[in-house]
């Protein structure tokens, strides 16, 4: 008797966890439900949006595979590939609410070899208006940054070694650079989640901790005006020489050839993200 008294207790117990989680998924079912069809952009309150991304080295255009350019710490170097993800993009209308953008596909891949990713032709209706500025993350929040979530090219091939933190790459830039020595030696500047380790080594069984070295973006839009059932253009430029310059000197031949478990290579390359970007 006394166990069947314990067995009534727990089902009832279970019966109304699973009957709160139903009325509240029903309640969130409602309330998304109830939007009206004037608080949704539609075809006469709205345009769209194309963003497009465009790489430069200071004032010049970027030239791949060509030892033709020199950073603040002298090093001579060449920029082979450039891959890298934005994300969270949110635009901040003047005197209103900010709104992110591709609520279905928050997250863009960018790769100078593949011509389609330099357009981003977002997928939602933006409400018509005057917006001030806009921000976006560069690399992934560690909400979005799940491991295994691509599983087909380009994008899976940017994954992050598991015993290193997992997810993907925020960034590969791909070169080569002249040493002291005159040697050509490869870099991979490659920016992710970062290592703590204890001791003085790097190997991964002293690993105690992860940096997110992912950073927000902002960038001023006074000119940028969405209007009605038309296509506006945003440009989004890249300085690379600013990756290396300020405000920390980079030099390759400090840090050697690949960062990815050198958090204060990486440190040093987030930090001097903050004014990579501008836009036309």
């Amino acid at each position: 008797m006394k166990l069947y008294k314990n067995y009534r207790k727990i089902s009832t117990i279970m019966y109304r966890k699973i009957f709160k989680r139903i009325i509240f998924i029903c309640v969130v079912f409602f309330i998304f439900s109830c939007e009206t069809e004037e608080s949704k952009p539609t075809e006469q309150n709205s345009g769209k949006l194309k963003v497009f991304f465009s790489h430069r080295v200071g004032n010049d255009s970027l030239r791949k595979d060509l030892m033709i350019y020199q950073n603040e710490a002298g090093n001579q170097y060449e920029v082979n590939e450039i891959k890298y993800f934005i994300s969270d993009f949110i635009l901040y209308p003047h005197n209103s609410n900010p709104i992110s953008i591709n609520k279905w596909k928050v997250i863009h891949y960018v790769d100078i070899d593949i011509p389609s990713t330099l357009i981003w032709d977002v997928y939602d209706k933006i409400p018509i208006g005057k917006y001030d500025s806009v921000s976006f993350i560069f690399g992934l929040t560690e909400f979005r940054n799940q491991s295994f979530m691509f599983v087909n090219p380009p994008e899976v091939n940017m994954f992050w070694p598991e015993i290193l933190g997992g997810g993907y790459h925020y960034m590969m830039i791909n070169g080569k650079w002249k040493t002291i020595n005159n040697q050509i030696k490869a870099f991979n500047c490659h920016l992710g989640i970062g290592q703590i380790y204890s001791g003085t080594t790097t190997s991964t069984d002293s690993i105690t901790g992860y940096v997110q070295n992912y950073f927000k973006v902002s960038l001023s839009t006074p000119e940028l005006q969405i209007l009605k059932s038309e296509i506006t253009n945003l440009k989004l430029n890249m300085d690379v020489k600013s990756w290396f310059t300020t405000p920390n000197i980079y030099n390759h031949d400090i840090w050697g050839g690949d960062i990815m478990q050198k958090q204060d290579a990486m440190q040093a390359i987030k930090e001097n993200g903050f004014d990579v970007f501008s836009l036309q």
